[in-house]
């Protein structure tokens, strides 16, 4: 079994019908579409809650809701790199109140939020990264609406 080296956490971000996303451009690359979030850090105390910092860094947002869906894993240097998806409803934003080493290293190139209307086909048209989320995304919409639809119950 190998060690667990990186840990991300990703948001599939709703907004009504809409899905929220980052737009990349980088210098000498096409534009890419990524879903929220980013790295699991060590004063994280849950990679739920490292998926709400990161919401809150990127968006100056808050969730409503988070459901685990789905885990992309890789094998990198030294072990396994799990990137943990989860379904999300967005509850606020404000995009004034984003911070982060994003936002003030312009070498690292630009970071546009998009929605994109939550439907295979939108998914299917953009350069979403990591591909399998994107494909995973497509063939899941039905599932991931209901998902975030789903009362929770409690024990």
């Amino acid at each position: 079994m190998s060690d667990i080296v990186k840990r991300n956490a990703r948001a599939i971000l709703l907004d009504g019908d809409e899905l929220v996303l980052i737009k990349r451009t980088k210098p000498g690359r096409k534009p890419y579409w990524v879903t929220v979030g980013g790295g699991v850090e060590e004063d994280d105390a849950t990679v739920e809650a490292a998926l709400h910092r990161e919401v809150s860094e990127e968006l100056g947002g808050k969730l409503e809701r988070a459901e685990l869906v789905h885990l992309i894993t890789d094998q990198l240097e030294g072990g396994v790199g799990v990137q943990h998806i989860f379904a999300a409803r967005l509850a606020s934003m404000d995009l004034a109140a984003r911070t982060g080493t994003e936002f003030t290293k312009p070498e690292r190139g630009g970071y546009e939020v998009v929605r994109v209307p939550f439907t295979a086909e939108a998914v299917r048209k953009l350069n979403l990264m990591p591909p399998e989320l994107g494909g995973f995304i497509a063939a899941n919409t039905d599932a991931i609406s209901s998902v975030l639809a789903t009362p929770i119950r409690e024990a």
